[in-house]
């Protein structure tokens, strides 16, 4: 038992002496190449054994015949260990460098290109992160792209919707500064209404921008769906009277929802108005709320004669307007963008598809906890 304790004792000296070693020469390469690294795990490896083999073939007195015959015999399998280690290390930067030259294509480029060649598990896996990461970019890319053409065109409806009422204003004032105008107080209400339309126009602006930037405060509350759905119709009965349309909202349920009432009564007021404004004359716009599993869904119907398909998936984009028939007098095609974000900041959709004789909007919202 003293003897195999010695042969240990020996044996872990000359290794430890060798992986000691070893560690150090690896601290000194930890900046070269990673077959670099690897031939100096094998030769530690190696190493370790054949320094604890002849550090034991000391102690045992062997002779010199027997001792040569270790020598060679460990010398050779050093050999064969450290020129296995420079082939699998030349592979491993082999694929290495394949993959670096993807990931400077995909710099360059914008789109990752994985190499086609098999490579070890961990520079599989890596290559899949940067093959799932390009096409997270490239979506980015695209919404972004999306992004700044509905930018574009809402600048530039802007110009336009804010150009025609401060023409009107500008010609109005300078009748009435020369004393021209056959009836001021009729300019004077005219004034009025081109003011009171730039001021929901701007207020539509800073609405929507707030979305943009995710900076939409909102104070949600335990509220009755019957109790938005009364406050959004009194919002809008004046202009559904104006236009002599039949408002309905008798099919709702009182469910509970946790929302913020002001943001939600807007966004419900918005697509009133837009479905009055496209319903014929004695036309009617119905407003209905039922719970469906665990969401509410609001929907307001309009006589509107329906939107071409190719438009629908469109319709809440910034600044949509779609046909001249669906254009409405005065606004900045904001206010469908402004339903969809306030129902997105309350962790629901918003969704439109045509019905006999006209469109139905649904905001689906989360049920409130019972």
């Amino acid at each position: 038992m003293r003897d195999v304790l010695l042969i240990a004792l020996y044996a872990s000296a000359g290794a430890a002496g060798a992986g000691l070693l070893g560690a150090g020469i690896l601290h000194l390469l930890r900046r070269r190449s990673i077959a670099v690294s690897l031939t100096v795990v094998a030769a530690v490896a190696v190493g370790a054994m054949l320094a604890g083999t002849l550090a034991v073939a000391w102690a045992m007195f062997l002779s010199s015949h027997d001792l040569a015959v270790v020598t060679t015999v460990v010398a050779v399998a050093t050999v064969v260990s450290l020129a296995t280690a420079l082939a699998l290390g030349r592979r491993v930067v082999f694929d290495s460098r394949a993959l670096a030259r993807a990931a400077h294509d995909f710099g360059e480029g914008g789109t990752f290109v994985p190499p086609t060649r098999p490579a070890a598990a961990e520079l599989t896996t890596l290559s899949a992160e940067l093959t799932s990461t390009s096409a997270r970019l490239a979506a980015s890319r695209d919404r972004e792209r999306a992004l700044e053409e509905s930018r574009r065109e809402l600048v530039a409806w802007i110009s336009h919707d804010l150009r025609t009422p401060l023409a009107g204003l500008r010609a109005m004032s300078e009748a009435l500064e020369d004393g021209v105008a056959d009836d001021p107080a009729r300019y004077h209400r005219q004034i009025r209404t081109e003011v009171d339309r730039l001021n929901t126009m701007v207020g539509d602006l800073f609405e929507l921008s707030r979305i943009h930037a995710g900076v939409l405060a909102l104070a949600p509350s335990r509220v009755s769906v019957y109790d938005l759905v009364d406050d959004a119709l009194a919002g809008v009965g004046p202009l559904a009277r104006e236009h002599r349309v039949r408002l309905v909202g008798d099919r709702v349920e009182a469910v509970p929802v946790e929302v913020d009432s002001k943001e939600m009564t807007r966004a419900l007021a918005n697509l009133l108005m837009n479905a009055i404004r496209h319903t014929p004359a004695d036309g009617t716009v119905a407003l209905a709320a039922e719970r469906r599993a665990d969401t509410v869904v609001l929907s307001v119907t309009d006589g509107c004669g329906g939107i071409p398909e190719t438009d629908l998936p469109r319709v809440f984009d910034t600044g949509w307007r779609g046909t001249t028939a669906r254009t409405p007098p005065a606004g900045a095609g904001l206010g469908l963008a402004i339903v969809r974000g306030i129902v997105e900041a309350h962790a629901g959709r918003a969704a439109v598809h045509n019905v006999a004789g006209g469109c139905r909007f649904e905001v689906t919202l989360p049920a409130a906890r019972t």
